[in-house]
């Protein structure tokens, strides 16, 4: 399958998504805005309050073309963050000991050719390293064969998506196979130490639905995840992440040609939570793109949204003005504060 972009789909253009994320699919504005909804809730202006994180988009480029990516990510986008830009993030991160983790993400970020350098300059520099591996990286290529022994030499911490314990509805949203190789490579970070009790290196699984509806409890899928994976497979993970399909790029696409759009934002609008509001990563994080280019978040990265400050890009890094933003928000942000809420660290209320 190619990627929205290769296929010149509309919904390649990110102003194609907020059009219809603002007006709906037939020109039909939602019930109301987010802005509004947080208005309500005494929440607006919504306001960043610390930055410890930097969530770093090091490439588009993935060995697969999941149903769901907002990133629209696959094997024919060529977007790849430099060596250059790398080392405006090092300059940034070395000059600001307040800037603690460093969550590398993609695509598999593990296909940037400078990928393990910048682990190595990251971890040398006493950074906590996430890694948003997608399993499969590990077993597509010889030259990944080692990714477990690279990780667990830097002591990074892994966070894997792996949609469902069974295979046939993972390898409906990520292709087929994926759900075995995805088995196989757990096994070999398993045989590296990661998920192992009292080892100290994390392993945490990611699910996130497959069709249009909200995530069931995280506490409860967990121990149905352990369960599972523990018994037939002999896997072992720290935590399991629950995640929100975000009504954007491929699953705005999904959720478009299944005639789930409305509905889909009905079940987000009116699962809102203000707690999750008060929680939501923006207000810790910051996302930087492949270009250097700075956003409230992954989301908005994709959305061509880029933070509301003078600093926007991460040449033109200033820690005050960027903590003391007004958050970029728009009617996808519903996915991050539905229910429990949603964020790259699962549920947050």
């Amino acid at each position: 399958m190619k990627s929205l972009n290769a296929q010149h789909h509309s919904l390649a253009d990110a102003r194609a998504q907020l059009a219809i994320l603002a007006h709906g699919q037939d020109g039909n504005a939602i019930p109301i805005s987010f802005r509004d909804k947080l208005a309500q809730s005494q929440s607006y202006p919504f306001k960043a309050r610390q930055i410890d994180t930097l969530q770093v988009n090091i490439g588009k480029m993935c060995n697969q073309t999941c149903k769901h990516c907002h990133v629209d990510a696959g094997p024919d986008r060529k977007e790849i963050m430099t060596a250059e830009t790398m080392q405006l993030c090092l300059d940034v991160l070395r000059q600001h000991e307040q800037l603690t983790v460093v969550d590398l993400t993609g695509g598999a970020p593990e296909m940037n050719p400078n990928f393990r350098w910048f682990v190595e300059q990251l971890t040398r520099m006493g950074k906590h390293v996430i890694v948003r591996c997608n399993l499969t990286i590990i077993l597509a290529n010889k030259k990944y064969a080692d990714l477990p022994d690279f990780y667990r030499k830097h002591r990074v911490e892994v966070v894997s998506s792996l949609p469902f314990y069974a295979q046939d509805r993972t390898d409906r949203q990520r292709g087929n196979g994926v759900f075995d190789a995805s088995i196989r490579a757990l096994q070999l970070l398993n045989r590296a130490g990661y998920g192992k009790e009292g080892s100290g290196m994390k392993l945490n699984l990611v699910y996130n639905p497959s069709g249009a509806f909200l995530p069931s409890g995280q506490i409860a899928l967990e121990t149905t995840y352990r369960e599972v994976l523990r018994q037939r497979f002999s896997i072992e993970f720290n935590e399991l992440f629950v995640i929100t399909n975000m009504p954007i790029s491929r699953f705005l696409d999904y959720l478009l040609m299944s005639g789930n759009y409305e509905n889909y934002m009905e079940k987000l609008i009116h699962a809102y939570n203000p707690a999750a509001a008060a929680n939501v990563m923006c207000r810790n994080t910051l996302s930087v793109g492949w270009d250097g280019y700075l956003y409230d978040c992954d989301f908005n990265q994709m959305l061509e949204l880029k933070v509301n400050c003078e600093s926007q890009h991460i040449r033109e890094f200033n820690h005050q003005t960027l903590k003391e933003r007004e958050i970029v928000v728009g009617n996808h942000c519903y996915g991050c504060t539905a229910g429990s809420g949603s964020s790259c660290g699962g549920t947050i209320a």
